[in-house]
């Protein structure tokens, strides 16, 4: 852009219009920064793609129909008289990837992602922890559309009627607040509850009913082929060979214990003096690869 001349006593169209205001100078800014309404929230803006997600194809798939088609063609639900699902819960074995697929989904229709662990909302004061809960779904819907993401959702949504030592009745309050809110949510606000526990048999029953949590998904160890994925997913920029080669397929482990395991046989392998033979993988010998976990451990 051509300096300007404060001397001058005209400027050239041509100047004028190099400094104008376009929509493109707005979409840029809008991606640049957050809602209002998140500032005093704490909120991860999900850069996680399906690409970072090994395996789990089906549970990809399942996401996609319930949450990614309704906010992408809002018109053809519209059209047929069908109602998006409002909400799904997440169960199975720790560390299998339920949070990392909660913002990919996000990510995936660019959606603000809000995530919560059960016990943040929980407090010792009368009254507070209700009023907690109503706060994150204010705070959801001004930020729409949004994940709202429930993350060990059994430590405050246990069947009610069953909390021994609660004289107050707090939990139980907090469990018809959460029943309240979600009933409240209109599919108009385009927010997509998302659950996530290891023991759905705790879990209230009225907040798996339709219209609510109604869509279960188990999220399962990965399968030979699968933890070939996740493998693969956590090696792209790594110079490596051949990822099966890398370890016995046969063995059962989760994806978060692969991840790790993974990580803490990189960060020594390099060190093994007179080790490293040519095996196609730049700093990394295969052969010599330790998987530090109690089920993972091998050195061929």
């Amino acid at each position: 852009m051509d300096l300007i001349d404060l001397e001058d006593e005209t400027i050239d169209a041509e100047v004028m219009n190099s400094l104008a205001v376009t929509m493109d100078d707005f979409r840029w800014a809008l991606s640049q920064s957050n809602p209002s309404a998140l500032r005093e929230t704490v909120v991860e803006v999900p850069q996680v793609t399906w690409e970072d997600i090994g395996g789990l194809e089906d549970v990809k798939r399942e996401l996609q129909e319930l949450v990614q088609y309704p906010v992408e063609h809002p018109d053809k639900f519209l059209k047929f008289g069908m109602t998006p699902s409002k909400g799904v819960l997440f169960y199975g074995p720790p560390g299998c990837g339920k949070t990392l697929l909660a913002k990919a989904i996000a990510n995936e229709c660019q959606a603000n992602f809000i995530s919560i662990k059960g016990p943040e909302l929980l407090t010792m004061w009368f009254g507070e922890s209700e009023a907690n809960v109503r706060e994150i779904f204010d705070k959801a819907r001004q930020a729409a559309p949004c994940v709202l993401f429930f993350d060990e959702l059994d430590s405050i949504a246990k069947a009610r009627g069953g909390n021994i030592g609660d004289g107050g009745g707090a939990a139980d309050r907090v469990i018809n607040q959460i029943l309240t809110e979600m009933d409240g949510m209109s599919t108009k606000k385009n927010v997509f509850i998302i659950g996530a526990t290891n023991r759905p048999d705790i879990i209230d029953p009225a907040i798996l009913r339709p219209g609510r949590l109604d869509q279960l998904i188990y999220i399962p160890l990965p399968d030979e082929k699968s933890r070939v994925a996740i493998l693969k997913a956590n090696l792209r920029k790594s110079p490596v060979a051949k990822v099966e080669s890398l370890f016995y397929t046969k063995l059962t482990f989760s994806g978060a214990v692969g991840k790790e395991s993974f990580k803490g046989g990189c960060s020594t392998t390099p060190s093994v003096e007179g080790k490293e033979e040519e095996v196609g993988c730049l700093g990394l010998p295969v052969l010599h690869l330790h998987f530090q976990s109690d089920s993972v451990s091998f050195d061929s």
